[in-house]
């Protein structure tokens, strides 16, 4: 294992599953590079998938669409276990978790197992099948949430091309993408939509909606959407659509004046926490600093763009290796804008303000530490 040793050999590994290529490979490669728990591992994997991506002119976003499975799932997105005498649907929830239905469509609390009347090899092995279908979709699922709840806040764009290819007609993530709102910018004009279920789009309106062939599409954050959200959730109520992830209901906050003025966030400065909500955190997309002296972290950033992070300078910092070594609680010294990490302390000051931050990525910055000060020790 790399965390006993054996990096050097972990490394070649991910070399090996390079050089092979199969989108099995990458897939593998590509899920060691966003989840691993060894920083070391999890970077050579990540400049593993940077030189692939280059190799077959693709951006990482755009080699990671490439690589999502589509488990053998028919062009509906489902698949049909047959019994015999007897047939069940499988159909997936907002959550990638796969369910059975009859072939009348009612849903079914279970799989129910083989019986004296089903076919003694077709039965069996339908229901091996399911079993294995749960087990790898769950290896995926997660990183297919986050990585569409991501693009919505890092604003990624896709062709109609793409967008059909490896999104509407994904036999997969269509399960997912079907249940949120899309836009569609277009020169100087932008228009929401959703995919329906038989794969054609609409607005909120419930009218057939066109993509534009020079349109980027992307996932729509409800700063997109302003007055236009209250339709949209009335349109999602009517069709019992459960979202994936909070898209229309998540909540929206802006800096004040003082703050788009300022390279510090000063109302977030000096709070208390259980070291446990700080570390909550890095599931929302930050990442931890680089340890210093006695294997401190002293500090927890996100990227918000390129060579764009905030910086939350955090007192005592986390032990690697045991990270309540240094106590049971954080404090927040300092939040500030930085061009890099640890290029400098906040009491040398910052030539960045956060006016220069788009009002998505501002107001999640802001989300994610509100959330924090709610659970902060009055």
């Amino acid at each position: 294992m790399a965390g006993e040793g054996g990096h050097k050999n972990a490394v070649h590994g991910l070399d090996v599953l390079a050089e092979i290529g199969t989108d099995v490979a990458l897939m593998h490669l590509h899920g060691i590079a966003q989840k691993v728990k060894f920083k070391g591992l999890q970077a050579e994997a990540q400049e593993r998938i940077r030189q692939v991506a280059k190799r077959l002119d693709l951006t990482t976003e755009q080699l990671a669409d490439r690589l999502v499975p589509d488990f053998g799932l028919d062009a509906e997105g489902g698949m049909t276990l047959d019994y015999g005498p007897r047939r069940f649907l499988v159909r997936f929830d907002e959550q990638l978790k796969p369910f059975v239905a009859d072939e009348d469509g009612k849903r079914r609390t279970s799989l129910p197992k083989p019986g004296a009347k089903d076919d003694p090899e077709l039965a069996p092995a339908a229901h091996k099948a399911f079993a294995g279908l749960k087990k790898d979709v769950r290896t995926v699922a997660a990183d297919q949430l986050r990585r569409l709840e991501q693009a919505m806040v890092t604003r990624r764009r896709w062709t109609p091309a793409e967008f059909g290819e490896y999104i509407v007609r994904h036999p997969l993530v269509w399960h997912i993408a079907r249940r949120l709102v899309w836009l569609a910018e277009d020169g100087g004009t932008t228009a929401a939509f959703r995919i329906a279920e038989d794969r054609t789009f609409a607005d909120a309106g419930d009218d057939a909606f066109a993509l534009p062939g020079t349109a980027r599409v992307g996932v729509a954050h409800p700063l997109d959407l302003g007055d236009a959200v209250k339709a949209w959730t009335e349109v999602f109520a009517d069709y019992e659509i459960t979202q994936p992830f909070p898209q229309l209901a998540r909540p929206v906050h802006a800096l004040t004046e003082q703050e788009r003025g300022s390279g510090r966030l000063e109302r977030f400065e000096g709070l208390k926490l259980p070291f446990g909500d700080v570390l909550g955190l890095v599931k929302l997309g930050w990442e931890r600093g680089a340890p210093l002296d006695a294997g401190v972290e002293r500090w927890i950033y996100r990227r918000v763009a390129d060579r764009r992070y905030v910086v939350i300078d955090l007192d005592p910092g986390f032990a690697v290796g045991a990270l309540d070594a240094t106590g049971d609680h954080q404090i927040l010294n300092y939040v500030w804008f930085a061009t890099e990490p640890t290029d400098f302390w906040p009491s040398r000051g910052t030539p960045l303000t956060f006016g220069e931050l788009h009002p998505v990525m501002a107001s999640e910055i802001l989300s994610d530490l509100t959330a924090l000060a709610e659970k902060a020790e009055k």
